[in-house]
């Protein structure tokens, strides 16, 4: 196989529709905003795409994520992308040629979950308030207690985030990692409740009413990922509608010398 650098957005996404809901980031990650942010690389064998690589620069430890063949990895953490030090998504398959040039935290096994509007089981209670950037400060405090580790302030800017309100603190919020209207999938995250006021369906309806939106604008696939050992939050998620699509791995890695 051989390494090439990929910048046409249509023949990315040929590829990745492949596994959407596998690839649902990726595919969010070819909005033009986003896409600035991002490098792709594939192994290919006799004119045909067998393995994508995607590095997105805009955050710190920047993502990694690997789809396809893992014959063609080598070929790609070889000669094509070489970050230092990154955050990798991937499926058991792909662990091994990971670990070949990179030295890896524990992996964290992972779910993808999945829901359509037809399946979709609003919550209507108890109240939430939509949040604008008025609210980053309010969010950032929030998400210090041990939540929404891949927050931005962008994301909210942008996106579509909820929360509840408790003496003019918010104890409970839930949001998006992205939104693709261009492509129409949207990736919920960002989900996280204050110690003190968790059992009180907070994220419930805080993700409730994130899924609500997305699907108001027209939002076709909507996805997220849940770490498997959080049995609690999956049982929100299905009690939503979502279903477990399939297992992946998420990890801090490093390079090796």
């Amino acid at each position: 196989m051989r390494a090439r650098k990929l910048t046409d957005t249509h023949e990315i996404l040929t590829f990745l529709e492949t596994d959407p809901s596998y690839a649902a980031y990726a595919i969010g990650d070819l909005e033009p905003a986003l896409f600035a942010q991002t490098e792709w690389e594939c192994a290919e064998e006799d004119g045909q795409l067998r393995t994508i690589a995607l590095l997105f620069r805009g955050l710190d430890p920047p993502p990694l994520f690997l789809m396809g063949d893992p014959a063609g990895l080598p070929t790609i953490l070889r000669l094509g992308l070489r970050p230092e030090r990154v955050y990798v998504t991937c499926r058991q398959r792909h662990l091994t040629a990971v670990r070949a040039f990179y030295r890896t935290e524990p992996p964290t096994p992972m779910w993808r979950m999945t829901v359509q509007a037809k399946d979709f089981r609003p919550i209507e209670a108890p109240p939430v308030i939509a949040l604008s950037p008025r609210h980053t400060d309010a969010l950032e405090r929030l998400y210090v207690q041990g939540g929404g580790d891949a927050f931005s302030p962008t994301q909210l800017a942008t996106g579509v985030f909820y929360g509840v309100a408790d003496r003019g603190r918010i104890v409970a919020a839930a949001g998006i990692h992205l939104i693709s209207p261009t492509y129409g999938v949207a990736a919920v995250g960002n989900v996280y409740t204050h110690r003190a006021c968790r059992g009180r369906g907070y994220g419930s309806a805080t993700t409730s009413a994130v899924v609500a939106e997305l699907f108001r604008r027209g939002i076709r696939h909507v996805v997220l990922n849940v770490a498997q050992a959080n049995t609690v939050a999956i049982r929100i998620y299905e009690r939503l509608g979502f279903t477990k699509y399939c297992p992946f791995l998420e990890m801090l890695a490093v390079r090796r010398a």
